[in-house]
C-alpha cells in the first residue's frame, strides 16, 4: 500500500463533552480561513457571525471523519488509527479521495449503475422544470 503510513493515535473514547481535544483549540483558525476566502475571492469578506460557522462546521467535520476513522481501526481490532481508516470513511461517505494518499486496496467499490428507466425519468424530469 504506497503512502500509508500508521499515525500514532490511541484509539479510546472521547473525552468530556465527547470531544477528544480541548474545548478551545481550532484545526482551522480565522486567519486560515480569511486567507482561504482572499485566495479565492480578494475583494470578499465574511461576516464574523459567518467565520465563526464556517470554523464550526470545520471542526464538527473534522470530529466525525476521526470518529468514524476511530470506529474503523477498532473494527479492525486495532489500537492505532491508520491512514487507511480515514480514507476509507471519507471515500465511502464523503466521496473524497485525497490526492498523494491513494490507494487500490479502497478503490473498487463502486455505486450501482443508473438503469436505463432512472436515465428516462431524470431527462423528463430536467425538461419539465426547464418550462
Amino acid at each position: 500500500m504506497a503512502n500509508s503510513t500508521a499515525t500514532a493515535v490511541k484509539v479510546g473514547t472521547p473525552g468530556p463533552a465527547g470531544r477528544s481535544s480541548p474545548e478551545g483549540s481550532q484545526v482551522l483558525s480565522k486567519k486560515k480561513l480569511q486567507d482561504l476566502v482572499r485566495e479565492i475571492d480578494p475583494n470578499e469578506q465574511l461576516d464574523e457571525d459567518v467565520e465563526e460557522m464556517l470554523l464550526q462546521i470545520a471542526d464538527d467535520f473534522i470530529e466525525s471523519v476521526v470518529t468514524a476513522a476511530c470506529q474503523l481501526a477498532r473494527h479492525r481490532k486495532s489500537n492505532t488509527l491508520e491512514v487507511k481508516d480515514v480514507q476509507l470513511h471519507l471515500e465511502r461517505q464523503w466521496n473524497m479521495w485525497i490526492p498523494g494518499y491513494g490507494s487500490d486496496e479502497i478503490r473498487p467499490f463502486k455505486k450501482a449503475c443508473t438503469t436505463e428507466a432512472h436515465k428516462q425519468r431524470m431527462a423528463l424530469i430536467r425538461k419539465t422544470t426547464k418550462k
